[in-house]
């Protein structure tokens, strides 16, 4: 399989009968071999009987995946990511507020040597207090925090290759951080303008409440990101911002009491540097044991520390020596 389309579906009964022929006319004068991967998310409308129809009509192309609740659209992407065949996975949202004539200019930007393209909805047809205005907040925050500098994360169009966005597992909001995971393995990403159309059935799924989720899981994906293989550099190194000080003020508080004969405890200082240096102590020592947590997960799966690109005149199993 070339290339697989992965689309969470909530609630859409009206647009997948449109979307799937908006993605048969876009793909089929491609000449390739693709398979379109609807994850019903729990919808409470008739979606479930029309992705039914349309695997039955299309068995060539469409797959069905339905979830026994709803569990929101960052693990309806992951289950369609899980059962993808393809060498190129295509993100797509159901509303066809995204253009799927877009796809055959990411799969050139592929074939160029980019790993992942990135949609960018430059004419965004969305309400722009409620919807584009946080997004643009969010999208700048997220590019100045994890150094991956794109215009729009929240567009779910976007094209990867397969080796880049497998080795992790996707929560909470973390659909829109995949860019960044797959920079910290070394892809070559480009952003691209793409079409953005408004909703023409149904209701958009997110408002405000979602961009504070959004700031939230940046904190996990640039711990994640950043800390992962070494947390003692985030643990340690507050531990060591907390000692110092604590250690230049009890220097202090002994050098005003031998010198002027000021008593120590008359001071707040004492107990606060004190704190600090027991804090500052302890979060060493958390770091300590983040680091064999690290190992642990490393070597128990036997997960390697560096990613390879390609290998030239060596076997594809050349890492694994028999024992």
């Amino acid at each position: 399989m070339r290339l697989s389309l992965v689309v969470p579906v909530y609630n859409e009964k009206e647009n997948l009968p449109l979307l799937a022929e908006a993605v048969h006319k876009a793909l089929d004068p491609l000449n390739l071999s693709w398979e379109i991967i609807l994850v019903d998310d729990g919808s409470k409308d008739e979606s479930m009987q029309v992705l039914e129809e349309l695997a039955a009509s299309d068995s060539d192309h469409a797959r069905v995946i339905v979830l026994r609740r709803n569990f929101g659209q960052t693990a309806a992407i992951a289950a369609g990511i899980d059962h993808a065949q393809g060498e190129i996975i295509v993100l797509l949202d159901a509303d066809l507020q995204n253009d799927p004539a877009d796809i055959p200019s990411m799969l050139e930007k592929i074939e160029e040597g980019y790993d992942v393209v990135s949609g960018w909805r430059i004419h965004r047809k969305d309400t722009f207090i409620t919807r584009t205005l946080p997004s643009k907040i969010a999208n700048g925050l997220i590019s100045m925090v994890t150094g991956v500098h794109l215009h729009d994360y929240g567009c779910t169009l976007k094209a990867y290759r397969r080796e880049v966005i497998t080795g992790f597992r996707l929560y909470g909001e973390m659909h829109r951080f995949i860019p960044v995971y797959a920079d910290s393995v070394g892809a070559r990403i480009v952003e691209m303008p793409v079409h953005h159309h408004a909703r023409k059935y149904g209701k958009a799924k997110y408002g405000l409440e979602r961009t504070l989720k959004v700031i939230l899981d940046l904190f996990t994906v640039t711990f994640l990101n950043r800390y992962a293989n070494k947390p003692i550099y985030l643990f340690g190194g507050a531990g060591v911002l907390l000692i110092l000080p604590s250690t230049l003020l009890l220097l202090y508080l002994f050098v005003r009491r031998v010198w002027f004969g000021t008593s120590v405890l008359a001071s707040p200082l004492f107990q606060m540097s004190t704190m600090m240096f027991i804090l500052g102590f302890q979060s060493i020592l958390m770091g300590l044991i983040a680091e064999l947590l690290a190992r642990t997960y490393h070597e128990s799966q036997n997960k390697p520390t560096y990613t390879v690109r390609e290998m030239i005149n060596l076997p594809a199993n050349s890492s694994q020596q028999e024992q």
